[in-house]
């Protein structure tokens, strides 16, 4: 494509930052497209936003691509480039096969040549993950967000429950609305036995993602947690009532409750799953949904809940 696009220009005061290294985010002409975008694809990935004035779309995408590109902390760069204002230049790309008849496009710059491309508004986690797979691609690893819930991750499943908060919290502060986050938050909070933390940290979920998996896992596992904690205090009592009674299928729910909050998943599912199989209809499918709620709290890929969900299906299906 370079041919089609012209020499090299010199850069503009706005492409440099105060410090002299490239700007993450700049407007581009047909003068600078050389110097921005083909020759600075050649060290890290630039991704080039082709928007108009009358494009309803495009207003709402360029603010979406700003954030995550700001949030890759200088892996990836954006362009902004004005195609009413940049004809000649749209109508060189337009011929080298870029379908600038339909925008708002994004196309993705890497070592002088198109990597990758969508067009139009996608949301913020599509965005992400079209960089993500950009990164990927060019050698650049992930967003650091990623990474760093990774991190956190990793914090959880090795009993550092205090500094997986830590990092949670650090990538709520850098991304307000990071749905995954604020869930591995609240878990944190509640491996902490702080309920009142969590609990708070739940009220502080902005509204826009408090239905994403991630948090309604989170909410499922506070709510558990709570009942599980009142059914424990009363184990004693549970326990004399199914050795009085063992189709007391109400206490039988009481214990799979309980022995959930005790960490005890494939055998509080066991208690749920003896209810189903002998009275699939006891209180319109009450344990079926209690069980849905544990799946919910723990998460598809948990080893109980890949078990317990076969095991269900089979009862169900049978």
């Amino acid at each position: 494509m370079e041919h089609l696009i012209g020499q090299p220009a010199p850069s503009s005061d706005n492409s440099l930052g105060g410090s002299g290294a490239a700007a993450v985010i700049t407007d581009g002409t047909q003068a600078s497209f050389m110097h921005d975008v083909m020759d600075a694809s050649r060290n890290v990935p630039v991704l080039v936003d082709f928007w108009a004035e009358w494009c309803g779309p495009c207003k709402q995408l360029t603010p979406i691509l700003e954030k995550v590109v700001t949030a890759a902390k200088g892996k990836v760069r954006l362009v902004k480039i004005d195609i009413e204002a940049n004809r000649a230049l749209a109508g060189q790309l337009a011929q080298a096969g870029l379908p600038l008849q339909s925008i708002p496009l994004v196309a993705a710059f890497w070592k002088g040549q198109i990597l990758d491309v969508f067009q139009g508004a996608l949301p913020e986690s599509e965005v992400k993950k079209f960089v993500e797979n950009l990164l990927k691609a060019s050698g650049g690893g992930t967003l650091p967000a990623t990474e760093q819930l990774h991190e956190a991750d990793v914090a959880m499943e090795t009993g550092q429950h205090a500094e997986a908060a830590a990092m949670y919290s650090a990538v709520i502060g850098e991304e307000p609305e990071n749905a995954k986050a604020w869930g591995g938050l609240i878990r944190a909070m509640l491996a902490l036995d702080d309920e009142e933390a969590a609990a708070a940290a739940l009220a502080d979920v902005p509204a826009k993602i408090t239905d994403a998996p991630e948090v309604a896992g989170a909410r499922a596992a506070l709510e558990l947690k709570k009942e599980g904690r009142q059914a424990a205090e009363a184990m004693e009592g549970i326990r004399a009532r199914l050795d009085a009674n063992p189709e007391d299928y109400e206490a039988r729910c009481e214990l799979a409750t309980a022995l959930n909050a005790a960490g005890k998943r494939e055998d509080a599912a066991n208690e749920l799953l003896h209810i189903i199989r002998a009275d699939r209809g006891w209180k319109d499918g009450a344990a079926r949904q209690q069980l849905l709620r544990f799946f919910e709290a723990w998460g598809n890929d948990d080893p109980a809940t890949v078990l317990s969900r076969r095991r269900l299906s089979s009862l169900l299906f049978s």
